[in-house]
């Protein structure tokens, strides 16, 4: 009997900082209005025959990962609670992760539910981050007694850095030094200039003769 894969999402919030006050109270040059980075996880089983994944559960995860969009900045990881582990399973998993430009990640999630005997699951970890609360002009007319900041002040730049920043996560503790390759920061450049260009070929001869003309 095929099983039902489960999708599951988990909504974890962490803020960068906590509000030092109330906008309109605001005296420091800290904004209050800072990026909130949401983890949701989904998961999904598949099962493994003689610890490879037959070519059905292959199509069936292919249609999954299609379907969720997997993308960079997503973290895919694989639990498997076989006692020997599923190599072979787990590394056409890893090809077929790979083949997207993804990579593989060695932290598992908690998830819900324990995984079915002769199964494995497929874990995506996908981070959003937004600023609630902005734009907020709640004191823009008002008397300034306090000589806050401006109630609004902070809602442009963290705004467009939640909206720009690759991975979310990297807002709440930044990039670990293992990860500083510069051939992959320099990889988008390298590409720029080697490309050909769309126009260096030769164009088409076209015939300038109509409605017959010699």
């Amino acid at each position: 009997m095929n099983k039902i894969a489960i999708w599951t999402v988990l909504a974890l919030a962490t803020s960068l900082a906590g509000c030092a006050g109330s906008a309109t109270s605001n005296t420091s040059l800290e904004s209050v209005h800072q990026p909130v980075v949401r983890n949701a996880i989904y998961q999904f089983d598949v099962a493994a025959a003689n610890g490879d994944l037959p070519p059905s559960e292959q199509g069936r995860l292919q249609g999954w990962l299609d379907t969720m969009g997997a993308r960079y900045g997503d973290r895919i990881a694989v639990e498997d609670p076989s006692a020997y582990g599923s190599t072979s399973a787990q590394a056409t998993i890893r090809s077929m992760i790979e083949r997207r430009g993804l990579l593989m990640s060695s932290d598992v999630p908690v998830t819900t539910g324990a995984v079915p005997p002769g199964y494995l699951r497929v874990v995506i970890t996908r981070a959003s981050a937004s600023v609630a609360g902005c734009p907020d002009w709640a004191s823009k007319y008002s008397i300034n007694y306090k000589n806050a900041t401006s109630s609004n002040y902070g809602c442009a730049i963290n705004s467009n850095l939640a909206a720009m920043v690759a991975d979310p996560n990297d807002l709440i503790k930044g990039t670990s030094e293992d990860r500083n390759d510069p051939a992959a920061a320099s990889r988008a450049i390298k590409t720029y200039r080697e490309k050909p260009q769309t126009g260096a070929g030769d164009l088409r001869g076209q015939s300038t003769n109509s409605g017959g003309g010699k």
